[in-house]
């Protein structure tokens, strides 16, 4: 039933081509319904019979989208996920980059334990798994890879 719809599209029939698509989703919702084709099908009929205003085919695909619960409406295009942050893609939890940023400030375990109101043991392991998440052997050493990719900058997010 594509190629049909395909057919009369080649032909420069937008008419023939709106009904055609109609009657594909139809087909498509009937037995073992395929709900994303038959979408697909009756957006295009649906934006056909729009271009050539012919109310009465369009009134009947929008009816039969109704009653099958589809969208005519055109998804809007999907943003890609922003791009996770240097510190993000090292492999460093929120967490982490905190402590982290509070190493790149010189803050001893315990000061960085009293100012996250977290255990010293839990500051230690978290400086920690920092070092060996960035592969340093020290603290300066994450510290400057904290400067090198701006966490000593960046406000802290610290709620």
């Amino acid at each position: 039933m594509a190629e049909v719809v395909a057919r009369w599209r080649d032909l420069k029939q937008p008419w023939p081509a709106a009904y055609a698509g109609l009657r594909h989703a139809e087909a498509l919702l009937a037995g073992k319904p395929n709900r994303t084709a038959a979408t697909q099908a009756l957006r295009q009929a649906h934006g056909h019979a729009l271009t050539l205003g012919a109310r009465p085919l369009q009134a009947e695909i929008e009816q039969l989208a109704q009653r099958s619960r589809l969208s005519l409406a055109t998804p809007a295009p999907s943003t890609p996920p922003p791009e996770p942050s240097a510190a993000a893609a090292l492999g460093l939890t929120r967490r982490e980059q905190q402590v982290l940023r509070l190493v790149a400030a010189g803050l001893t375990n315990r000061q960085i334990a009293d100012t996250l109101f977290i255990s010293v043991k839990t500051a230690g392991l978290h400086v920690s798994h920092i070092l060996a998440k960035l592969g340093v052997a020290g603290r300066v050493e994450a510290a400057t890879t904290a400067h090198r990719i701006g966490l000593d900058r960046a406000p802290s997010a610290e709620k």
